[in-house]
């Protein structure tokens, strides 16, 4: 008999790592979760279903665990698609987009293996559920869902998990919390060496570790501030034993609840160890009558139990471990107006200012679930967030929250193997189904029947219940727009009931002023929201209508507007919740005084100009925010420093050095024999004008002042943030000041603090040729008569000396100004002549009417008519792509006993290239603007004025959400001296010829 293909698929969220950062089961284009690291079969198991006659494929990717050399090995087949498959493996839920409904090539159901989230029939995987279920259009042939969490033995245990591992790794990150939190409050504990897991090759080196840091609180004890460490851990199940297994290598001490009050009010209780209390139902789920708990009793009538969490526990507690299950119709473990009790039990209580009661480990993750204050899940490059539930009082602390729902990628080789061998017996079921084989385990067949969700397009056994909170989400959302996300909303991580939500009343109304280069994801990732229209204004009618047509989405129009007609901008900002503007920086401060007339927030992601900052009185009087510097560079930037300096000055650590260096570029095979090595994916000239600006700086130890004039000379030969590329740079602006604005110290105790601008060696020489012919100026302002006269002209107004319009007489005037410094004189010719803006004989096609763009009819300064050449001849071909480099090197000292003196290099890097829908400048520009808008738009930001992004929730948002699309920031640490600022010091020197 011919063996029928399986797919190992690992979906959307599951993304596998290895040292090398390679995922099995994702494709390579697909933006994974880049966190994500386990794999539902490890190649052992492949090789023997591949020896039973299995055909296994295995759908290649660039993240994993197991690379595919191991699959292919094992049997496997690489391949491109899902679609000969049968049987669909999964870990986390399938991205819509990526779902197959449709039968196998033999016309068999298909099955999917996974975590579908869809069986606690909460809403925002209700569009999941749907795909396997029949509505009116009747699809014939739906896939079966079984549900990984439904799998259990005869006595209702699951069986398959990862619940052990994500206890462990929970306890870790939830460790590495408290700490962070105490150091919010001035307190440092041992609990700052905690290891994450994901930093560690295995469970035996994470567990000596986390020994370590035990030995530490048995010779020194921890904080007297904090008072005595109580953890409290809630759940039965294998969360909540990996919890209690891990937690056995510190001196732990168990405790009763009855004990609570009297350990931690006693002044002398024995701070060398940590008190365990593992909270049990019984212990706060009490029935309204004032009976006791009764397990049986509860299961029957859970609307009768309520929970005495806040009042018994939660005060008492250092850090809440919560893993605990929870389902619609139980009672809560701890309610939002319960949290608001117990905080204010807290402050009463000894360690209650530093923290008590105020950290939470869920790793239950369920959203607005067992702990109803959670809103949202946390990632592992940003694990923790603080909160204040609604009704919470300004006077009691926020809540911090670890909830990270991929705990297990953290430990991803043990937590692989453990749940490939779980479910392999379940699996050989499935495929002798598929082979009309009859018999075999009889239980193991009960168990999957118990584990399918939905099969020929009907709810199956106990999950029938779902359809009513189906109904109840179908009767919210209108079909379309739920089961069609935008593109930008389906890989973004966003529910499709939030990208297709529709809310009674007005939508929310976003007016985006611009329709450029970077506009179209902005479009497109707000108009992805149902429950929100955009109004795109622009002068250029056509270019608004195109986006609209092509990433509105519905949701979208077209209005023509001259900015000028302030009658026109102000009605339409009146009638706008959030206003984005893209214009140009001319424009912001006067689209921002209409922002603030009409108390509409304000998103824009240019710096904050002179004459921005001197609306920051009447903002914050109107109660408006005019939310600057969310683009990439100003934008991604800050947002990706403020969580990197969070982190290290988390652990105890100063900052010595701050490196950031930024640069939008052609990728590699597109900058190849093209002047600049540079290709236009913005304005052109606003990229000229960035190389007439100043510069300020300190490089090891030395302050740097750098006159406009100057600035290409004293460039940066070698800028090392890449193995491969090589680069070179230059200072941007004032970087003095982010001393300050990052919080990295006193700067007189700082050794570097340095911006600066990337581009491929060789730009800066060439450009300084272009400054010293005059082709930079913005006066005199000329009419060309052909664009082959442009640098004489250039020349001739800068020197005040005629030329010549032949060939050799300006070749003989451009060598008497051109400096060793602006490169040779044959490079900056050659470019020249390339351009169409010199004489040249010998390059007819130069001056090629049809390869340059038409004349201006009027009077343009050099620097203008320069930057129109360069839009036409350096514009991007189709087929071409951008790409985006952004890294920060941060350098910090630890005062750790164990660790004197020493100096870790810490990195933060973003290389990010264009698809064939949009440049890598257009996602890096415009989705931080969009999400932060969205971000406003739906209350999440509370700061007024005209501002940055400061706020710890806007931009750790904003981080979240571009790694969702697979846009994150890249960590890594290393110990030494070996950072960038000895190459940025002698290639300074190399350029200005200082030695």
């Amino acid at each position: 008999m011919r063996s029928r293909p399986l797919l190992l698929r690992a979906h959307r969220r599951c993304a596998h790592t290895s040292a090398k950062s390679v995922t099995i089961g994702i494709r390579r284009e697909d933006p994974a979760r880049i966190w994500e690291r386990r794999c539902p079969l490890t190649p052992d198991a492949v090789h023997e279903l591949v020896r039973d006659g299995v055909n296994v494929l295995v759908q290649d990717c660039s993240r994993r665990v197991y690379t595919s050399d191991e699959f292919v090995k094992a049997g496997a087949s690489l391949h491109s698609t899902l679609s000969p498959a049968h049987i669909v493996l999964g870990i986390k839920e399938t991205p819509l987009p990526e779902l197959l409904t449709s039968p196998a090539p033999d016309s068999a159901p298909r099955t999917h293996l996974m975590f579908s989230h869809t069986i606690k029939g909460q809403a925002y995987n209700m569009p999941l559920l749907a795909r396997f279920l029949t509505d009116s259009s009747g699809k014939e042939g739906l896939p079966r869902l079984i549900d990984w969490e439904l799998l259990t033995d005869e006595q209702g245990k699951r069986t398959v998990g990862f619940g052990w591992f994500a206890g462990v790794a929970g306890v870790l990150e939830s460790l590495s919390t408290l700490a962070h939190v105490h150091l919010e409050h001035g307190v440092a504990s041992p609990f700052l060496y905690t290891p994450r897991p994901h930093l560690h090759p295995s469970l035996p080196s994470i567990r000596a570790s986390l020994r370590r840091v035990g030995d530490l609180i048995r010779e020194g004890g921890t904080p007297r501030d904090a008072g005595p460490i109580v953890i409290g851990v809630t759940g039965t199940g294998k969360v909540a034993q990996g919890m209690l297994d891990i937690l056995e290598d510190l001196p732990v001490q168990r405790v009763t609840l009855e004990e609570l009050d009297r350990l931690v009010r006693n002044e002398d209780t024995d701070l060398r160890k940590i008190y365990l209390l593992h909270a049990l139902p019984q212990d706060y789920f009490t029935r309204g009558d004032g009976n006791a708990y009764d397990r049986e009793d509860y299961y029957k009538n859970p609307h009768l139990y309520k929970s005495e969490f806040h009042t018994k526990i939660q005060p008492y507690l250092t850090l809440l471990l919560h893993g605990a299950g929870w389902s619609v119709g139980y009672p809560r473990v701890l309610t939002n107006a319960g949290l608001v009790q117990a905080l204010a039990i807290a402050q009463t209580l000894p360690g209650g200012g530093k923290g008590r009661g105020c950290v939470v480990g869920d790793v239950s993750c369920d959203v607005e679930g067992g702990l109803e204050f959670l809103p949202r899940h946390s990632t592992l490059s940003s694990p923790f967030f603080t909160t204040r539930p609604p009704a919470h009082p300004p006077c009691l602390p926020p809540v911090t929250v670890m909830a990270v729902d991929i705990l297990p990628s953290s430990l991803p080789l043990d937590a692989s193997q453990h749940f490939s061998q779980g479910i392999l017996p379940y699996l050989r079921t499935l495929i002798g189904e598929y082979r009309g084989q009859r018999g075999g385990d009889e239980g193991i067949g009960r168990a999957l029947e118990r584990a399918t969700v939905a099969r020929g397009g009907e709810l199956q056994g106990a999950n029938r219940w779902l359809r009513e909170p189906l109904d109840a989400w179908r009767a919210t959302v209108s079909s379309s727009s739920a089961l069609s996300p935008s593109p930008i909303s389906s890989i973004s991580g966003s529910s499709v009931v939030e990208a297709g939500k529709l809310v009674p009343g007005r939508k929310k109304r976003v007016l985006l002023l611009g329709s450029g280069m970077v506009a179209a994801p902005v479009v497109e990732r707000i108009a992805g929201r149902g429950d929100v229209e955009v109004v795109v204004a622009s002068n250029a009618r056509a270019e608004a209508e195109k986006l609209v047509d092509r990433f509105g989405n519905g949701n979208a129009e077209a209005v023509l507007l001259d900015v000028e007609n302030l009658e026109k901008v102000g009605e339409l900002v009146g009638q706008a919740d959030v206003v984005i503007s893209l214009l140009p920086v001319p424009f912001h401060p006067i689209i921002a005084q209409q922002c603030i007339k009409h108390k509409t927030h304000m998103v824009t992601a240019s710096y904050i100009s002179p004459s921005m900052k001197e609306l920051h009185a009447s903002a914050l009087t109107s109660d408006t925010l005019i939310l600057n510097e969310i683009g990439l560079d100003p934008g991604i930037d800050h947002c990706s420093a403020f969580s990197l300096l969070k982190a290290i000055k988390g652990q105890g650590k100063t900052v010595r050095s701050f490196v950031s260096f930024c640069g939008g570029l052609p990728a590699p095979e597109c900058a190849e024999d093209v002047p600049l090595g540079y290709k236009f994916s913005w304005s052109p000239l606003g990229v000229l004008r960035a190389a007439k600006a100043g510069a300020r700086f300190r490089l090891n130890g030395k302050d740097h002042e750098i006159a406009e004039p100057n600035l290409l000379r004293h460039r940066f030969a070698d800028v090392p943030v890449s193995n491969v590329l090589r680069l070179e740079g230059i200072a941007n602006r004032d970087s003095m000041p982010y001393a300050e604005t990052y919080g990295l110290g006193p700067l007189n105790e700082l050794r570097t603090v340095l911006r600066g601008t990337l581009r491929y060696p060789g730009f800066c020489g060439l450009m300084q040729s272009f400054k010293e012919i005059g082709l930079l100026e913005f006066d005199p302002k000329f009419r060309l008569d052909s664009w082959s006269s442009l640098a004489q002209h250039a020349f001739a107004h800068k020197y005040n000396d005629f030329v010549k319009a032949d060939h050799h007489s300006l070749i003989s005037a451009l060598s008497n100004v051109l400096s060793s410094d602006s490169g040779d004189l044959g490079s900056a010719l050659g470019a020249l002549s390339w351009l169409g803006v010199v004489p040249n004989p010998d390059l007819a096609s130069s001056n090629d009417i049809t390869s340059m763009p038409p004349l201006p009819r009027v009077e343009m300064a050099p620097i203008e008519l320069l930057a129109t050449v360069l839009a036409h001849k350096l514009a991007y071909k189709s087929g071409e792509r951008d790409m985006v480099v952004l890294h920060h090197e941060i350098v910090a000292s630890s005062s750790a006993p164990s660790y004197p003196n020493t100096e870790e290099i810490y990195t933060s890097t973003l290389m990010a290239y264009g698809t064939p829908v949009h440049s890598a400048m257009a996602l890096t520009v415009g989705l931080p603007v969009a999400i932060a808008a969205l971000r406003v738009l739906d209350g999440k930001v509370t700061m007024r004025g005209v501002r940055g992004p400061e706020e710890d929730g806007l931009w750790r948002g904003v981080l979240m959400g571009m790694e969702e699309v697979g846009l994150g920031m890249k960590e890594k640490v290393r110990v030494g001296l070996n950072g960038m600022e000895r190459v940025l010091e002698e290639g300074l020197g190399r350029a200005t010829g200082v030695q």
